[in-house]
């Protein structure tokens, strides 16, 4: 009879982590339920308050409405306006890059 601590059965193993697997499934399983039914009562209170907007939210056009439920997207059709920078304005910025471009090559 060899001496120490018995082997562990490489089968036993593989049933533990089997079942491990299975706990961890079904804790995901449930967070997931739990969390379509968050999305799905949040989303009825964002349809409710919509509606107690003066007009609904028809009335503001569909960059309200999307604006709500997905933040970043904005009316189809509409472009985001940009500023313009002025010809002087670039040209200041590009003589002080380019200073500060030649005080670091003489370091």
């Amino acid at each position: 009879m060899p001496r120490g601590r018995p082997r562990k059965n490489p089968e036993h193993v593989l049933i533990k982590g089997a079942e491990m697997i299975g706990w961890a499934l079904g804790g995901l399983e449930r967070e997931i339920m739990q969390t379509k039914q968050r999305l799905t009562t949040l989303t009825s209170q964002a349809a409710q308050l919509r509606g107690r907007l003066p007009g609904g939210a028809q009335a503001r056009g569909p960059a309200a409405a999307a604006s709500f439920d997905e933040p970043g997207i904005t009316a189809p059709g509409r472009k985001r306006r940009r500023r313009r920078m002025s010809p002087e304005a670039r040209k200041r910025i590009s003589d002080m890059m380019k200073k500060r471009w030649a005080e670091r090559r003489k370091r």
